[in-house]
């Protein structure tokens, strides 16, 4: 297993002034960072992959798409700039040497046509991502599809719908993740849950009910960790929380109040929390 820490808890721009914060990380034991990708210069995650590789430490990214970007839009100039988007983040992840490249990609975040996804908008996003994917191969970079719960998403909002979305597009280089905090609002069962998605299943994120200090709230722990130990599964384990610290992430994750004692009271329970899951 590796063990994994996002650094949206402090910011979401990425340059060489990240470099105190990371030598903090790698203190505290963890094996990489999770890079926020939504500033594409090249320079700054060059900067900020030199940095790891001198520490030791691996990274994995995490990005978003846009209404003006948006993979599965009926405008094929919009699925064009979604897929263009993407292809700029592989270009960051290959700066930077992030293996994996995670989140919503499949969709504009917080968007909503008023209904459910149609097959029409299933197609145009397998065609956008499969071409994404292409492109991912030849950067030795994994795209990684995040289901979303109903609120901040209508296109995938379960651990089965995201594994028979790549299952289908049946490319090496698209696979999906479990984040146990949208499971937490959409799963009936977290196990099953898992297992059913366990053959595309290659990150996992590890976020509390109420995005703090895992272990600390109410998220189905001991069936969760149960679930990925049966499963096998033994990639990236990766902690994402929010705060209050970025206003623009604070009003997306509608975070108002504070809801740990201090980043590195999150950080290092976080860890070790998750060890102390998996050694059990």
């Amino acid at each position: 297993m590796k063990y994994g820490l996002n650094l949206l808890l402090w910011t979401t721009s990425v340059d060489d002034s990240l470099a105190p914060l990371l030598e903090q990380i790698k203190g505290w034991g963890y094996d990489g960072v999770e890079l926020p990708m939504f500033e594409f210069e090249k320079k700054n995650y060059e900067a900020v992959g030199k940095r790891l590789k001198s520490l030791g430490l691996g990274a994995t990214a995490v990005t978003i798409c846009t209404d003006d970007e948006n993979p599965i839009s009926p405008d094929a100039k919009i699925r064009d700039a979604g897929l263009a988007r993407l292809k700029k983040a592989i270009d960051m992840c290959a700066a930077s040497g992030a293996t994996h490249l995670c989140g919503p990609i499949h969709s504009a975040i917080g968007a909503f046509s008023g209904s459910g996804p149609t097959p029409s908008e299933w197609k145009w996003g397998q065609e956008t991502l499969a071409k994404a994917a292409d492109y991912a191969k030849s950067n030795n970079v994994t795209l990684v599809c995040e289901y979303l719960n109903r609120f901040e998403c209508y296109f995938l909002n379960c651990a089965e719908d995201a594994a028979r979305f790549c299952r289908e597009v049946n490319h090496p280089n698209l696979k999906m993740m479990y984040d146990t905090f949208h499971a937490n609002i959409e799963e009936k069962d977290v196990s099953k849950a898992i297992k059913v998605c366990a053959d595309q299943c290659v990150h996992v994120h590890i976020s509390e009910n109420d995005r703090s200090t895992p272990g600390e709230g109410q998220v189905a722990w001991d069936e969760t960790f149960a679930a990925l130990k049966e499963t096998k599964y033994d990639g990236w384990m990766v902690i994402e929380a929010f705060g209050l610290a970025l206003p623009a992430i604070a009003a997306a994750t509608k975070i108002w109040r504070r809801m740990f004692p201090s980043e590195e009271h999150l950080a290092t329970k976080g860890l070790a929390f998750m060890k102390s899951r998996v050694g059990k």
